[in-house]
C-alpha cells in the first residue's frame, strides 16, 4: 500500500469509529460522562436523535473512505 492509501484508511477508520461512538451515545446504548468540560456540563441521560443521525452519517462516510482508499491502486 502506498502512503496515501494508508493515510486514507486510517482517517476513514477514525471517522467511522467516531461515528459509531456518536451513534451509540445518541441511541443511549452507551453513556459516557463528560471528560473535558469548561462550564457546568451534565451527561445526556436519554437518547439524542441528532447525534444518532450524525453518527450514522459519519460512520457511513468513514466506511466509504476506508473502502475507496483500500481499493485505490489495488
Amino acid at each position: 500500500m502506498r502512503l496515501i492509501q494508508v493515510v486514507g484508511v486510517l482517517v476513514g477508520a477514525f471517522i467511522a469509529a467516531l461515528g459509531l461512538l456518536w451513534f451509540l451515545q445518541g441511541t443511549a446504548i452507551i453513556q459516557i460522562p463528560p471528560i473535558l468540560c469548561v462550564a457546568d456540563c451534565e451527561p445526556i441521560v436519554s437518547g439524542s436523535p441528532f447525534w444518532a443521525a450524525a453518527g450514522a452519517v459519519a460512520f457511513v462516510v468513514g466506511a466509504g473512505i476506508v473502502f475507496v482508499s483500500a481499493r485505490r491502486g489495488g
